[in-house]
């Protein structure tokens, strides 16, 4: 296999990046920080990538970051906080604002353990498929004296509630991934044998979809968290007067009154 930090490939509108640091569960270092996004800011601008697919190599999803690395270091005199805050702050912060920013739908892998900061990493995309061995856990509390990060204590408690976020993050237990499933933190579990090809399946539907309205639907989902419930409305109305106008809408409405599935171009 190769040593790159990532594995990406390109197929039919699915872009497929996958980390690529199994000995070490695929834990964050800056190397593989750095190609992640700079692999985002590329398919964000490629208009031949529809979805985007993320996934680990090896038994491993994503075990958070990697705690022996010393890669975040640039001579400058920190204390160990200090130096958790900076690397934070130029990297794993980053990381997962240009996930959550990422104009086009994102699909989750989750082939094995998804711990700390890879927790963050799979509920930062859109629709999360877990593999029935794959569990989840936050271990920052409870085995190393810090609060969950990259954007977990947001992101938890808006997918499963108040209740189960604080015993995720006061307990660190393993979640299996058919618990996940019923508790709405994932889209699905599937027996390890159809990973691969119940997210190839979901991948394959959101490529044929309308990208247009799939970035729009990402963002007005998100702004719901911050906006009045008139606010939202609003938004949806001025989201759908320029969606209105173009050429896949347009499309979507014949093929509808027609009872044929769409062929949308992206315009």
């Amino acid at each position: 296999m190769s040593d790159e930090p990532i594995l990406l490939s390109t197929r039919e509108g699915v872009a497929t990046l996958t980390l690529n640091r199994p000995k070490a569960l695929n834990s964050l270092n800056r190397p593989l920080i750095e190609a992640i996004r700079n692999a985002l800011r590329a398919l964000a601008k490629d208009s031949s990538v529809r979805v985007l697919v993320m996934t680990g190599a090896g038994r491993g999803f994503c075990a958070g970051a990697d705690l022996a690395s010393n890669e975040f270091q640039d001579g400058v005199e920190r204390t160990a906080g200090e130096s958790i805050g900076h690397s934070m702050e130029i990297a794993f912060n980053p990381l997962i604002s240009d996930l959550l920013n990422f104009p086009k739908p994102v699909i989750a892998a989750v082939n094995g353990v998804a711990a700390g900061g890879g927790v963050s990493l799979a509920l930062g995309c859109d629709i999360v498929v877990a593999a029935q061995s794959a569990y989840f856990s936050q271990v920052f509390g409870p085995r190393l004296n810090l609060v969950p990060d990259m954007g977990c204590t947001w992101l938890a408690p808006r997918i499963v509630g108040r209740a189960r976020a604080r015993a995720l993050a006061l307990l660190g237990d393993r979640i299996p991934a058919d618990i996940a499933a019923q508790w709405g933190m994932i889209w699905m579990a599937v027996p390890d044998d159809k990973l691969t090809s119940e997210v190839d399946a979901i991948a394959a539907r959101l490529a044929k979809g309308p990208p247009a309205a799939f970035a729009k639907i990402k963002t007005v989902l998100e702004a719901a968290d911050y906006n009045s419930f008139e606010e939202q409305l609003e938004l949806e109305r001025r989201v759908q007067t320029v969606l209105g106008d173009t050429h896949d809408t347009r499309e979507g409405m014949v093929a509808f009154l027609q009872k044929r599935e769409p062929k949308f171009t992206g315009t």
